[in-house]
């Protein structure tokens, strides 16, 4: 799932993306992430699949706390984690963990090839 979920991402397919995600999927950026006055939270697939198309270059699939998630890490330097939530065989929600104080209490591992 997460590798179909990359792919797609960084192929800019738009149609698997819609198809990975949950109708009312939640994407959710903390603190952090977002600038002052942004607004934190994006809903619904189509919605989310934009901001998604085109993207992840940089990302690699892991374990999060023991649960599928996301790392971005170019070059070796940790930017940030996408903790996912599946249910029913989609991605319902996708939560955005930027702050560093909150990525070193993470326990991350990285999945084997």
């Amino acid at each position: 799932m997460v590798e179909a979920f990359l792919s797609a991402s960084r192929e800019g397919n738009f149609d698997t993306l819609l198809a990975l995600l949950d109708p009312n999927v939640v994407f959710r950026h903390d603190r952090s992430a977002v600038p002052v006055g942004a607004s934190r939270e994006v809903s619904g697939a189509l919605a989310v699949a934009k901001q998604f198309a085109g993207r992840a270059q940089a990302a690699r699939p892991l374990l999060v706390n023991g649960s599928v998630g996301v790392v971005v890490a170019p070059r070796g330097r940790l930017l940030l984690v996408l903790d996912l939530t599946i249910t029913h065989g989609k991605i319902a929600a996708i939560n955005v963990i930027s702050d560093p104080a909150r990525l070193q209490k993470l326990d991350l591992a990285v999945l084997g090839d």
